[in-house]
């Protein structure tokens, strides 16, 4: 009974539910950016509100805490990354650094260019962050990993 059980348990992963192993690997960097995008903006939050840093050291500060999760996830669940961890790492870094970029030049704009609260400005240039970062990842830090479709 006890083997039936994990069985049918084990049909009930994301791999499984999915065919379309691109769809299922979205699925789960959806879940690890959720969690990432709540560890970062809460980080972010506890620098910018409580401790009263400025702008875009808190901005800094919570990605890289962020960017420490986010390799963990992906690496060992989202994209199941059997490449070298330092092979891995450094294109993980390169990816955040232009994925950062363009979301910091975003965050730059809006808190230049419009009346948004800054924290929200914030929020809005994660969402630039998550699409950027997905691409790159997928298909150049663990494409080795990947099946293009």
């Amino acid at each position: 009974m006890k083997s039936l059980f994990i069985n049918e348990l084990h049909k009930l992963t994301i791999d499984n539910m999915f065919q379309n192993k691109s769809l299922a690997q979205l699925l789960k960097y959806g879940i690890v950016g959720i969690s990432n995008t709540l560890l970062t903006a809460a980080t972010i939050w506890v620098f910018l509100k409580v401790l009263h840093f400025n702008d875009y050291t808190s901005n800094i500060i919570g990605y890289i805490v962020g960017l420490v999760n986010s390799f963990i996830w992906n690496r060992k669940w989202t994209f199941a990354s059997s490449t070298r961890v330092k092979d891995t790492l450094f294109k993980f870094i390169i990816t955040f650094a232009i994925s950062y970029l363009f979301q910091l030049g975003n965050l730059y704009l809006l808190i230049h260019y419009t009346q948004i609260d800054s924290y929200l400005c914030q929020l809005i240039s994660i969402v630039v962050y998550t699409g950027i970062n997905f691409i790159l990842n997928k298909y150049y830090t663990f494409k080795n990993n990947s099946i293009v479709e």
